[in-house]
């Protein structure tokens, strides 16, 4: 019989869970450099197995729904978003497939980056000329406005908006590593109260949609509109627990992720002015953002995805082992979690030339170090399990990114922000950026944006 990996040390009864929840980073990279590649930790008294490399990665994503199990490792989500995709096993994850999917064609994608210019060019509008910004902030405030329009509509936004991220912000406070989602405590409390005003904020829209489906066009109305693979359609308490969770996911990852896109190119100067560069050349102020456009930002576009290598804000996931598996020489019995991490994961020295360093450059054709391997990157998770909505992600960030730079001279005034964890993904800490906006279209700047910060 295979040993079992090796382990690192925990105390009694809580094993390694308060190590994890004080910074998961740190300590799984400790077990990293420690152990090597596979090796077991507990978090209270569940067996987690890290798995660190993409032939690793590859079994994960591949026994997803064979000999591995998405929905055992996710109870806190569920309670919270609801038993709904990947939630709610895969079963179900599959009958709502076509649901899920329907949002993002790519031929309904043009009219997602007109939502995200239209909002982004808002909240630039609204900014004073000149000012200090809290950019961690900011992009969290920014990417919600995006996501509600997008998934709900302009309509939606302006009459709820407001109201439903209060009522998100509860949701996601309730998230813990520790505290068992259905005990009587005062966060999971909020947390029902909180879901059932959303349900009855969200039901009678989705009623009205059914009634009127030829009137809208956008997220919402595709997830009425869809029916399952069983044929039926979805009925009105999943499509208010899909929407609780896609604004969570579309929310949470691309804010964070968004920040760090902003905060890496004022870090690195010499790859900023490739991006200014390539703006000034391609997008000129006034010109709409649309597919054209951002295709011709490749320097913004390997920017996006450098950042998702080092910052990637869905840093960890887990699988449920429903068959004894055998790995790397060790046998991982059932019953025991599985964990990828990419941070860990996307630093490997012999994928990544100079992995900690801020390196765009490596996505470029000539050098492509994420084609080594089909599951080098998993930001986005991987394989058929990849996010459904990784190009609109993408896009949105490449959005708000191009619109910044065009538009506006900026510093960073926070030399080294850290990472922070949130609702259940990672962003940077308050990161204070000093802004002015551009007198002079891009290109033509008499000054470079230090100029006035040393002024």
């Amino acid at each position: 019989m295979k040993p079992l990996p090796p382990a690192m040390r925990g105390l009694p009864l809580v094993g390694n869970v308060l190590d994890f929840a004080r910074d998961r980073n740190q300590f799984l990279r400790k077990g990293y450099e420690q152990l090597g590649p596979i090796y077991a930790f507990k978090l209270a008294t569940q067996p987690v197995v890290l798995l660190v490399g993409p032939e690793y990665h590859k079994f994960f994503f591949t026994e997803t729904d064979k000999t591995l199990d998405m929905e055992k490792p996710y109870d806190q989500l569920a309670a919270t978003l609801g038993k709904v995709a990947f939630l709610a096993g895969k079963e179900i994850y599959q009958n709502q497939h076509p649901i899920l999917y329907a949002p993002f064609h790519p031929k309904k994608m043009a009219q997602y980056v007109e939502v995200m210019q239209r909002e982004v060019q808002r909240w630039i509008d609204a900014l004073p000329d000149e000012g200090v910004i809290d950019i961690s902030a900011e992009m969290g405030t920014l990417v919600q406005t995006v996501a509600g329009t997008a998934l709900m509509g302009d309509e939606f936004q302006r009459r709820h908006g407001k109201e439903f991220w209060q009522y998100y912000d509860i949701l996601g406070k309730s998230l813990s590593l520790v505290v068992p989602p259905h005990w009587p405590l005062p966060r999971n409390i909020r947390r029902e109260r909180a879901k059932a005003a959303m349900r009855q904020m969200l039901i009678p829209i989705i009623q009205e949609r059914r009634q009127h489906p030829e009137a809208y066009d956008d997220f919402l109305q595709d997830f009425v509109s869809t029916q399952c693979r069983d044929g039926a359609p979805a009925d009105d308490e999943t499509i208010s627990a899909l929407l609780r969770a896609l604004m969570f996911a579309s929310h949470e990852t691309t804010a964070g992720q968004s920040a760090w896109t902003i905060i890496e190119l004022l870090r690195h100067p010499d790859y900023r002015r490739l991006v200014e560069a390539e703006i000034d050349a391609n997008l000129p102020i006034g010109q709409p953002v649309d597919g054209r456009a951002l295709r011709a930002l490749e320097h913004v576009y390997w920017a996006v995805r450098e950042v998702e290598r080092l910052h990637p804000s869905a840093d960890t996931l887990l699988r449920a082992v429903e068959e004894e598996a055998e790995l790397g020489g060790y046998r991982i019995p059932e019953g025991w979690f599985l964990m990828v991490a990419a941070n860990i994961s996307h630093r490997l020295p012999e994928l990544f030339t100079s992995p900690n360093r801020f390196d765009p450059l490596r996505f470029a054709p000539d050098r492509a170090e994420d084609k080594q391997h089909g599951y080098t990157l998993i930001g986005f998770g991987g394989g058929k399990h990849k996010c459904a909505g990784m190009n609109f992600a993408n896009n949105e960030m490449m959005v708000i990114t191009a619109l910044l730079f065009q538009q506006l001279d900026m510093v960073l005034l926070t030399k080294e922000p850290q990472l922070t964890y949130g609702k259940g993904a990672s962003r940077p800490e308050a990161t204070a950026v000093r802004y002015r906006r551009r007198a002079t279209p891009l290109g033509i700047a008499p000054t470079p944006a230090e100029a006035f910060v040393q002024g």
